[in-house]
């Protein structure tokens, strides 16, 4: 069966190239044109994903999102953006939005992220994560202990210490890759690919992002950054 995205975008221009793209590549498409109807057509008939322009008029992308996720509303949320500054970005990320395109956008990059968000889903959906989960795990095996953090991968649910942090779909992932793989250093392409499914090359500032809010939510003072950067390698989780 097809796969349904919402599109909004108020470009007419952009929204029927990327309407026509979308659909020529299997998806079955809704395409509106401000965050108002948007947030009305999600509401209305749940799609598999949804695809957000930042600046609308009404509703912008992030009002959008954020209206979403209070709602307990876990699509998959794709931003499209104009703005490159890594502030806005991390908007984007706080909003509650899982990826981002900056503008002007090759389509097929569109297309990788798209995928590798519905695989992150189907993943979830098959290991009961879409309403009925598994029987639990035995206890002594279900928590990933590493630097102080304590992850709970069947409820997707992480603690520094005795504070549990709020985090997105893709920070989850990101870090439970890092506790994992603790004391060992992951290369960029590494990350992309099991993170993402999409290596995006050199020149992408998308991993550099979601480390550096990842490691706002787990500053604490006093206590060493456990997300340490390999300068031209990569990333490692390590408590010195």
């Amino acid at each position: 069966m097809a796969r349904t995205v919402l599109l909004a975008e108020d470009d007419r221009a952009i929204r029927h190239a990327l309407e026509r793209a979308l659909t020529l590549e299997g998806y079955r498409v809704t395409a509106v044109a401000d965050g108002t109807e948007a947030l009305a057509r999600a509401r209305g008939g749940r799609p598999d994903v949804l695809v957000l322009d930042v600046m609308m008029p009404g509703l912008d992308g992030l009002q959008v999102c954020r209206e979403l996720r209070a709602e307990g509303d876990d699509t998959p949320i794709l931003m499209l953006t104009a703005l490159v500054e890594t502030a806005d970005r991390i908007a984007g990320l706080d909003a509650g939005a899982d990826d981002y395109v900056v503008k002007p956008f090759d389509v097929e990059e569109v297309f990788a992220r798209l995928r590798a968000l519905l695989r992150r889903t189907a993943r979830e959906e098959a290991a009961g994560q879409d309403g009925a989960l598994p029987a639990p795990e035995p206890e002594a095996g279900r928590f990933l202990e590493a630097a102080g953090l304590r992850v709970d991968p069947q409820a997707r649910r992480v603690w520094r210490g005795g504070r549990e942090l709020e985090l997105t779909r893709t920070e989850f992932e990101l870090l439970e890759l890092l506790v994992r793989n603790a004391g060992i250093v992951l290369d960029h392409s590494t990350i992309y690919d099991r993170i993402w499914g999409y290596d995006f090359g050199p020149g992408s500032k998308n991993l550099a992002v979601y480390v550096g809010y990842l490691r706002r939510k787990l500053d604490q003072p006093g206590a060493p950054q456990p997300i340490q950067t390999v300068r031209g390698v990569g990333y490692v989780l390590r408590e010195d």
